[in-house]
């Protein structure tokens, strides 16, 4: 599972997985497991704004800190995603 980055983010790993390259990029957060069960999940707009698809078992504050990060790193992350897949931002209908 590819992290976006070595370091937790709120307390959260964000990540994505090789199996879900097939959808527009999006962003897993994770304590420990890294499962796509239990995990939030973040799909990335061109403008690096964020649709949460999945709160899993963030709070609404770690959800509004995970966002504003990820809307200051989200050309870095994407550099990472593209490594892995062909599909670009989200624009809609996921």
């Amino acid at each position: 599972m590819p992290k976006y980055f070595d370091f937790k983010v709120v307390g959260y790993f964000l990540y994505f997985t090789t199996k879900c390259i097939i959808e527009c990029m999006h962003v897993h957060a994770s304590d420990t497991k890294l499962t796509e069960a239990s995990s939030a999940k973040f799909f990335v707009k061109e403008n690096g704004d964020t649709i949460i698809q999945h709160k899993g078992q963030l709070s609404d504050t770690e959800v509004n800190k995970i966002q504003k990060f990820i809307k200051e790193h989200y050309k870095e992350m994407y550099q990472k995603w593209s490594e892995y897949s062909t599909e670009g931002f989200y624009k809609g209908k996921n």
